[in-house]
C-alpha cells in the first residue's frame, strides 16, 4: 500500500486529484491507500453492478453516481478488481464523457485479462474467484482482513471462475 500511496503522490503532487472508489469492492483498499497518501485530494464514489452471485447479468448498471463535478479535475478510478475489463472500460468510458484533465486507475489486484487498463498495481494475481479485503461473494466475506481464493463447484461457468463478486 505504502508504495503505491508514494508513487500516486508523486505523480499527483500539486493537482489536487479526485479518487472516485468503486463501489462496494474498493472501500477498504480506498480507505487504506486513503491514509497513506502524501497530498492533498477529495474522495468521491461511484457504485456499478453486473453481478448476481457468481454470475455476470450482461449488462452494466450505475447505481450511484459521483456527487462532486469531474470536468477538469484530475481523477483517479480506485478498483478492487482488474479482471475481463469490461466494468473498468465502461466506468472509464463514463468518466471520460465528463471531460476530466486526466485519467488514471489504481487497482488493488489486475488479472491479465484487465491489467492492460490499469495505471497503478497492488498485486498481480491469476484469473481466480477472489474475496475479502471489501471484496465479496453475495455480500459475505467483505470484512476479512486478506485476500482468499474461493474454490467454484465444478459446474460453475469459465466466466465464473474469471470474475469476482461485487
Amino acid at each position: 500500500m505504502t508504495e503505491l500511496a508514494v508513487e500516486l503522490s508523486r505523480d499527483l503532487a500539486g493537482l489536487r486529484p479526485m479518487f472516485v472508489a468503486v463501489l462496494r469492492g474498493a472501500w477498504v483498499f480506498m480507505a487504506d491507500l486513503a491514509r497513506e497518501l502524501s497530498i492533498d485530494f477529495t474522495v468521491d464514489f461511484l457504485s456499478v453492478a453486473s453481478y448476481a452471485g457468481t454470475r455476470s447479468t450482461g449488462s452494466l448498471r450505475l447505481q450511484r453516481d459521483v456527487s462532486y463535478e469531474i470536468s477538469g479535475r484530475h481523477v483517479v478510478i480506485v478498483e478492487d478488481v482488474a479482471d475481463s475489463g469490461r466494468t473498468l472500460a465502461t466506468v472509464l468510458a463514463l468518466v471520460r464523457s465528463r471531460r476530466p484533465a486526466s485519467l488514471r486507475v489504481v487497482c488493488l489486484l489486475a488479472k491479465p485479462a484487465g491489467a492492460a487498463l490499469v495505471d497503478y498495481v497492488g498485486f498481480h494475481i491469476p484469473s481466480a474467484f477472489v474475496v475479502g479485503y471489501g471484496l465479496d461473494l453475495d455480500g459475505r466475506f467483505r470484512g476479512l482482513p486478506y485476500v482468499a481464493r474461493v474454490e467454484l463447484p465444478p459446474d460453475a461457468g469459465a466466466e465464473d471462475q474469471q470474475r469476482p463478486a461485487r
